[in-house]
């Protein structure tokens, strides 16, 4: 559907109202009411037993390592755990799902309440409300683009252990929409609960839409768009469909309450089925689980396994390590890249030189080869050792980044100045020498000494790049800048 001037500009009297449902699939190694492997990647129904297919007489028993990841979520996230919990049958059927149901939680959620803080563009910061967050399974998948005349069906993720993170209708613009997930998914890497592969389908969302007028308190009919699988498609869907509904009421027309499907090369939604206000799951307490009753003493141990999370990094590198904010904030938005960070400030206590490494010649080289920074070969304290090389004044930025930083990458096992001594690039404390290099420099363009002796300042590069050349790099910048200046002014 296309979009008119005319609906743009009616959309400027509507407010956007969004509730996300973010499936995060767990880390764990086995399914959450099965011993079967929730490995991605096996080939079509290899990771699959009479459990997870359902098969009658089959009972399902509750994976902990879940229900921990589910705590941890929970304190991340400020909500309130929820100590009695039970288990539900969630009855629908697909042809993926093989029990005909889904083993969910329905009135007792472990995690209620709760809040994502997200950085909006202005530099403030605002609260995104948490309904709840629940423990299911997954449901298998179709795949209709396997056979000309015939879906087909793998049931690998079927049993796969699920958090349903569900916000309170909390987000008035794709940018939140989009601020909020990018949030949540560097606390599940922070976490090591989920890996936040959207591609892979281990973090999905749907999005509940509607508009309403501004002011008006009463919340408007809304449309859920269905598993969508990047950052950037929830807010595509969001922004089309925003504009949609807008056009619908303009023209006198009413929002039905559908679920939509997202076309991700359109750009726009379509109708996958019709929904009521509510959808009779027949939800009854799951007859072969027993409730789980979580104590303050496991909540406790849980407690202290807690890792340090973004928000709480950022303000230990900007009040304790003396990091700005862009230098903060880039660093605690990659969950491999602060590991590393960590580490690094083990082995030295310049920690601007450590952030401006990480972000300029490292992220570089990573870029370059496509590779994450838990791939590089380079050793923390290997990089510390380059930075006090620096510090020192034995080699310069040029010669640490231009030769001694690849030397390092070939050679795990080897210094910063075992390196630099091997290459004979540790700065020359020789003064003659340095002089001579000074002399044959000035010697080489006389016509620029006048240059600069009557004011013209920008041809001291031309002497320090000739300086630089004839002492192969092994040269002070800042003390070569002041002798040569020293030795243009006398002539």
């Amino acid at each position: 559907m296309v979009m008119t001037d005319y609906n743009t500009e009616a959309s400027e009297k509507y407010e956007l109202v969004v509730g996300l449902e973010v499936h995060a699939q767990l880390s764990t190694q086995s399914k959450i009411f099965s011993a079967d492997s929730a490995a991605f990647g096996a080939g079509p129904n290899e990771h699959v037993s009479m459990v997870s297919l359902g098969h009658p007489g089959t009972l399902p028993f509750l994976n902990k390592r879940a229900v921990e990841y589910a705590v941890k979520l929970g304190f991340a996230c400020h909500g309130r755990i929820n100590q009695y919990n039970n288990f539900a049958r969630k009855n629908y059927f697909y042809a993926d799902l093989p029990k005909g149901y889904q083993i969910s939680q329905d009135q007792h959620p472990v995690i209620t309440g709760g809040y994502v803080t997200v950085k909006l563009p202005d530099g403030n910061t605002r609260q995104i409300a948490i309904h709840h967050i629940h423990m299911e399974e997954d449901a298998g998948k179709s795949m209709h683009d396997q056979h000309d005349t015939h879906s087909l069906i793998d049931l690998n993720r079927a049993g796969v252990p699920l958090l349903e993170i569900v916000s309170e209708p909390d987000i008035h613009s794709a940018e939140e929409a989009g601020l909020y997930i990018t949030e949540l998914r560097k606390l599940l890497r922070y976490l090591n609960v989920c890996d936040g592969n959207m591609e892979e389908g281990s973090m999905r969302c749907d999005a509940n839409i509607s508009v309403r007028l501004k002011g008006a308190t009463t919340l408007g009919n809304r449309c859920e768009v269905k598993n969508l699988n990047s950052i950037r498609n929830v807010q595509r869907a969001i922004e089309h469909e925003f504009l949609r509904q807008v056009s619908v009421i303009e023209a006198g027309g009413h929002i039905d309450q559908n679920t939509l499907n997202f076309d991700a090369n359109t750009g726009e939604t379509s109708v996958l089925r019709s929904k009521e206000m509510a959808n009779d799951y027949r939800y009854f307490p799951e007859p072969d689980l027993q409730p789980l009753q979580l104590s303050d003493e496991y909540l406790e141990a849980v407690r202290k396994t807690m890792p340090a999370l973004p928000e709480e990094l950022y303000h230990k590198y900007i009040a304790e390590l003396g990091l700005n904010d862009y230098d903060a904030s880039v660093i605690t938005a990659d969950h491999d890249l602060v590991m590393y960070f960590e580490q690094l400030i083990k082995h030295t206590t310049n920690y601007k030189s450590a952030a401006n490494w990480l972000m300029g010649t490292v992220k570089s080289y990573l870029n370059e080869h496509h590779l994450t920074i838990d791939m590089l070969t380079l050793l923390p304290q290997q990089l510390a050792g380059l930075i006090q090389l620096v510090d020192s004044g034995k080699v310069n930025n040029t010669v640490a980044s231009h030769k001694i930083f690849p030397a390092l990458l070939t050679d795990a096992g080897n210094t910063a100045v075992q390196v630099a001594a091997e290459l004979n690039l540790l700065i020359s404390e020789d003064g003659d020498e340095l002089e001579g290099f000074i002399k044959e420099a000035l010697a080489k363009f006389p016509d620029k000494v006048v240059e600069y002796q009557k004011g013209k300042k920008g041809v001291l590069g031309l002497f320090m790049g000739e300086i630089m050349k004839r002492s192969k790099g092994k040269i002070d910048p800042q003390k070569t800048n002041q002798l040569l200046i020293k030795a243009i002014m006398a002539k």
